[in-house]
């Protein structure tokens, strides 16, 4: 088991505490210290964000866990972050986080689709368009991105 995992399995249990699941980790040595990101994100079945104060409970709780541990030699900086709007939509795992969002989708075809992202199956994910309703296969997915806006969805339906 390489560090990374280590961390991962000792980080997953503390941000669970805070209801976050850890989205990935990152070990960059810099210099005399070492850089220690994990990127931790809601369940995959929930919607929104993670709040700011789930985000710091999830992040004194792994630097609790990885000092108890001892598991990074010598000094370490610890971030805890959210994968942002910027992440790369290519798991369904990411697309399942972007529902109620409008997305960008670059298919292996070249096409593009883009739409607001209503559900995700097994293998597709639905999105509503203009145009009306898309199925895009998980398959013909090359990457996505979530676009940004001004006026939210629920902003509209209010």
């Amino acid at each position: 088991m390489d560090n990374t995992d280590r961390i991962a399995d000792l980080a997953a249990p503390a941000a669970a505490e805070a209801g976050l699941v850890i989205d990935g980790v990152d070990v960059v040595a810099a210099g005399k210290r070492s850089r220690v990101l994990i990127t931790v994100d809601l369940p995959d079945t929930e919607i929104g964000s993670a709040s700011l104060d789930a985000i710091a409970d999830a992040s004194r709780a792994i630097g609790a866990a990885l000092d108890d541990a001892d598991v990074m030699p010598g000094e370490y900086t610890l971030e805890v972050s959210t994968p942002g709007t910027s992440r790369p939509l290519t798991e369904r795992r990411h697309f399942l986080r972007a529902r109620t969002r409008l997305a960008e989708i670059d298919l292996v075809s070249g096409d593009v689709a883009r739409g607001r992202v209503v559900d995700v199956t097994d293998d597709s994910v639905l999105l509503e368009s203009d145009a009306g309703e898309i199925t895009v296969p998980l398959a013909n997915v090359a990457t996505g991105r979530v676009q940004l806006e001004m006026k939210r969805l629920a902003d509209e339906e209010a």
